[in-house]
C-alpha cells in the first residue's frame, strides 16, 4: 500500500506546486496601495496660463526621491526644477520653469507608499490648448517585470518558511515532544528556517530594483542597497535576519538538549523554549506588521498587534498541519505519530481558527470599509476566495477529527503489537550476536545437529573449502567472520521486521484515512497561502474605492459638457399680463466662461418684453454666491450675457428675477448641474 500511496503523493505535490506558480505568475505587479486622489492642475485640464508648480495628493503617506515626480513638455523634455517638496507626507509639489509655451504636458510619478509597495502613474494637462505630444505613458508599472515576479516568489517563500518554522516548532513543543528526535520533523523545521532566511536575503537584494527601475543589474548595486537599508522595509528585513539568528539557537536547543533529556527534565526545559519561541515568533511576525498594510491607515496602533496574532495563528495551523503530514508519511515505523499528538494538534488548530476568524473580521472591516467592496474591488474578490478556502479547510479538518477519534480507539493494540515486534527483533539480534561470540575460533557458525533444522544441516555439510578454512591456523579469523555474518543477518531480520511493522501500520484503515484527510488539508493550505500572498500585494478595497471616487470627481471636473443646460421656469407676478415662462440656456455648462441666453414667453408661446430681468448663481453646498449676472437685451423676449464665470463644478441654483411692472415682480429658481 505504501508503494501505491507514494506516487500519488508526489503527483499531488507537483500539481499543487504548479497551481501555486500559476497563481503567482498571474498576480502581476503589485497594485498601488497609495492612490492618487488629487492633483493641481487636474488630469485633462486646460489652463489659460502655465502654472508655477504641479502638486499631487495621495491617499496615504508616500516617500519620494529627486526623480520621483517629473513634468515633460510635448517633446519629452523635463520642465520641472528642484526636488519635490512634501506637505504632511501625502501632498508633494514640484516647481516648473517660467514661461512655458502652450501645449500638452505629461506628469509622471513613481513613489513608494507607506506600506512598502511601489506606486507609479502618469497623466496630462494642457496650457492654452491641447497639442500633440511625443511622450508615451503606457508601459511597465512599478513592481512589474522579471524583478517584480521574483520579488513576489520571494514573498511567498518567506510566508511559507515562516509557517513551517513556527508551526513545526509549535507542533513539537505542544503536541508531540518525542517528535524532537524524529529526523523527518527535524529536517522539516530546519527547512523552514533555511527558506525564510534565503527569501529574506533575496528580498533585501531585490528591494531597490523592485521599487525603482526594475532592472536586474540594479539588484547588485551596493549604493542602492544602502538606500534600502535606510527605509522602513529595509529595517524590517534586517530585523528579520537578526531574529532568525535567535531562531537558529532555538532550533539547536529544541533538537539537541531538549531531545536528549528525560521526560521530567524535558518538561522544565519546554517552558523556557515555549517562552523564547513565542518571543521570536512574535518578533518575526512584527517585521511584516510594522512595514506593510497594518502599519498605515485606520487604527494602525491596534491593527499591528492584531496582524501579529493573525500571522502566528496562520503559521501554527498551516505549519503544524504540514508537520503532521510529513510525520504521517515519512516518519519511522518504530516511532509513529500517536493519536494523543493528533488530538492535541486538533485542539491547537481549533484555537488558531478562532483567532483567525476574530482577527480576519477586523482586518476585513479595516481594509474594505463597505459591503460593496467585497464584489466591486479586486481585494474584496480575493478575500472572498480566501474565506471560501478557509471554510473548505475547516470542513476537511472535521473529517480529520473523526479519523483521529477512531485512531485513538485502535492505537493501543497496534502500538503494543509494534513494540512487541521491535522487542522480539532486538532480542533475536542480541542472541545471535551472543551465540556467535560464544562459539569462538574454529567453531561452526550454524546450529547443532540436534536443532532439527534442515537448513542448518545443509550449512554444516558446507563446501570443502569452508572446512579447510575452519581447520586452518587462522581459525580465529573465521570466528570473527562468523560473528560479523550473524550480526548482518540480525540486521537484515530487524529491517524485515521494521518493514513489516510499517506495512501493518499503513494498512490500518483509520491511519490511512487520517493521512488522506491531512494531505487534502495541506493541499488546500498551499493554495490558501498563495491567495494570501497575492492579497498582501493588492490595493485594499477602501483605498481602491477612494481612488475611484477621486478619479470620477476629477473626470467630472475636467470633462467639458457636450451641450447647453436648459431650464424652463413658469412665473406669475399677479398682475395683468404677469404670467409666462422664462427659459434659461447655459452653454457649455462647465467650469469657466459660459454663454447665458434668457427667453421670456407668454403662456401661448409668443415672445414678449418685460421691464427688467436679472439672474443670480448660487452654490449653497460651498457657500458661494449669489453671483449676479446682468444680461443685455438682444431682441423681443431675448436677453444674453457672455463670459459668465462659474468657479467650480457642482449643483448650482439659477435664480431669475422677473419684473412685469413698476411694482410687480417675482423671483423663481431652479437647480442645474455644472461641470
Amino acid at each position: 500500500m505504501t508503494q501505491t500511496i507514494a506516487p500519488r503523493v508526489r503527483t499531488l505535490v507537483l500539481l499543487l506546486l504548479a497551481a501555486a506558480c500559476a497563481l503567482l505568475a498571474g498576480a502581476g505587479p503589485a497594485a498601488a496601495h497609495a492612490a492618487l486622489t488629487g492633483s493641481d492642475p487636474r488630469e485633462g485640464a486646460v489652463v489659460d496660463k502655465a502654472p508655477a508648480q504641479v502638486s499631487l495628493t495621495f491617499s496615504e503617506s508616500v516617500s519620494m526621491d529627486d526623480d520621483s515626480l517629473r513634468v515633460l513638455d510635448p517633446k519629452g523634455k523635463r520642465v520641472d526644477s528642484g526636488k519635490p517638496s512634501g506637505t504632511g507626507g501625502t501632498t508633494y509639489a514640484v516647481k516648473l520653469h517660467a514661461g512655458l509655451p502652450d501645449g500638452t504636458y505629461t506628469v509622471t510619478y513613481q513613489v513608494v507608499s507607506a506600506d512598502s509597495h511601489p506606486v507609479s502613474g502618469a497623466y496630462t494637462f494642457s496650457v492654452g490648448a491641447p497639442s500633440e505630444t511625443s511622450v508615451t505613458v503606457a508601459g511597465q508599472g512599478a513592481g512589474g517585470g522579471f524583478v517584480g515576479g521574483l520579488y513576489g516568489v520571494g514573498r511567498y517563500v518567506s510566508y511559507a518558511g515562516f509557517a513551517v518554522l513556527v508551526g513545526g516548532a509549535a507542533f513539537v513543543l505542544v503536541c508531540w515532544p518525542r517528535g524532537s528526535g524524529v529526523r523527518v520533523v527535524q529536517r522539516f523545521v530546519v527547512s523552514g528556517w533555511l527558506a525564510l532566511t534565503a527569501a529574506t536575503l533575496l528580498l533585501l537584494l531585490l528591494r531597490g530594483s523592485y521599487t525603482g527601475s526594475g532592472k536586474v543589474a540594479d539588484v547588485f548595486d551596493l549604493g542602492l542597497l544602502g538606500e534600502v537599508l535606510q527605509t522602513k522595509s529595509g529595517a524590517a528585513l534586517v530585523s528579520r535576519l537578526l531574529l532568525l539568528a535567535a531562531a537558529a539557537l532555538f532550533i539547536a536547543v529544541l533538537f539537541g538538549a531538549y531531545d536528549k533529556r528525560e521526560d521530567e527534565e524535558r518538561r522544565d526545559l519546554a517552558f523556557g523554549l515555549a517562552v523564547g519561541g513565542s518571543v521570536v515568533a512574535a518578533g518575526l511576525a512584527a517585521t511584516w506588521a510594522m512595514s506593510e498594510h497594518a502599519s498605515v491607515g485606520l487604527q494602525a496602533g491596534l491593527a499591528m498587534p492584531v496582524d501579529v496574532v493573525h500571522l502566528i495563528a496562520v503559521a501554527t495551523w498551516l505549519g503544524g498541519l504540514t508537520a503532521l503530514l510529513a510525520a504521517l508519511y515519512r516518519g519511522p515505523a518504530d516511532t509513529p505519530v500517536p493519536a494523543l499528538a493528533v488530538r492535541r494538534f486538533s485542539r491547537v488548530a481549533f484555537g488558531s481558527v478562532i483567532a483567525l476568524v476574530a482577527t480576519g473580521t477586523y482586518q476585513s472591516w479595516r481594509q474594505l470599509g463597505s459591503w460593496t467592496a467585497f464584489t466591486d474591488t479586486r481585494y474584496g474578490q480575493l478575500l472572498l476566495v480566501k474565506i471560501g478556502l478557509v471554510a473548505v479547510l475547516v470542513g476537511v479538518a472535521y473529517f480529520s477529527r473523526r479519523w483521529t477519534a477512531q485512531l485513538a480507539e485502535a492505537t493501543p493494540a497496534v502500538a503494543g503489537a509494534a513494540r512487541g515486534a521491535a522487542k522480539a527483533a532486538g532480542t533475536t539480534a542480541g542472541k545471535a550476536s551472543a551465540k556467535a561470540a560464544e562459539r569462538g575460533p574454529g567453531k561452526p557458525s550454524g546450529k547443532t545437529a540436534g536443532s532439527g533444522s534442515a537448513k542448518d544441516s545443509a550449512e554444516e555439510k558446507g563446501s570443502a573449502k569452508a572446512k579447510v578454512a575452519e581447520k586452518a591456523p587462522g581459525a580465529a579469523k573465521g570466528g570473527s567472520g562468523s560473528s560479523q555474518r550473524a550480526a548482518q543477518l540480525a540486521r537484515q531480520r530487524a529491517a524485515v521486521d521494521a518493514a513489516r511493522q510499517k506495512r501493518q501500520r499503513d494498512a490500518d484503515p483509520n491511519r490511512f484515512g487520517l493521512r488522506r484527510s491531512v494531505l487534502a488539508e495541506a493541499g488546500i493550505a498551499v493554495v490558501l497561502l498563495v491567495v494570501t500572498t497575492v492579497l498582501t500585494q493588492t490595493e485594499p478595497g477602501r483605498t481602491e474605492e477612494e481612488a475611484k471616487a477621486a478619479g470620477t470627481s476629477a473626470a467630472a471636473d475636467s470633462a467639458p459638457a457636450t451641450g447647453a443646460v436648459t431650464l424652463d421656469m413658469p412665473f406669475d407676478t399677479g398682475s395683468q399680463n404677469g404670467k409666462g415662462v422664462v427659459r434659461v440656456e447655459l452653454d457649455p455648462a462647465r467650469v469657466g466662461a459660459n454663454d447665458l441666453h434668457l427667453y421670456v414667453e407668454r403662456p401661448d408661446g409668443t415672445a414678449f418684453d418685460i421691464p427688467e430681468v436679472k439672474v443670480a448663481l448660487t452654490q449653497k453646498a460651498k457657500d458661494i454666491g449669489p453671483l449676479p449676472v446682468a444680461p443685455d437685451h438682444i431682441t423681443t423676449g431675448h436677453w444674453s450675457a457672455s463670459g459668465v464665470q462659474i468657479p467650480m463644478a457642482g449643483d448650482w441654483e439659477v435664480a431669475v428675477t422677473v419684473r412685469t411692472s413698476d411694482i410687480d415682480q417675482v423671483t423663481i429658481s431652479k437647480n442645474a448641474q455644472i461641470g
